[in-house]
C-alpha cells in the first residue's frame, strides 16, 4: 500500500465492497454506481449511497 494511510484507505475500500457483497449487491456495479453519483450528491445524504440503501 505504500504507507500507513494507503493501507487504511485500502482497508476502507475492502470493507465497503465486502459489505456490498454481504448485502447481495455486485461490488463492481455498486462501485460504478457510487462513483457516477458521489460528486453531485449532498454530503448530508451520503447514507443513501451505502450498500444496503442502493438498489441496482
Amino acid at each position: 500500500m505504500g504507507s500507513d494511510a494507503g493501507g487504511e484507505r485500502a482497508a476502507t475500500m475492502y470493507s465497503l465492497l465486502g459489505t456490498a457483497k454481504l448485502n447481495g449487491v455486485n461490488p463492481e456495479a455498486y462501485l460504478g454506481h457510487v462513483l457516477e453519483r458521489i460528486a453531485d450528491h449532498p454530503v448530508n445524504r451520503v447514507d443513501e449511497l451505502l450498500p444496503w440503501n442502493v438498489k441496482l
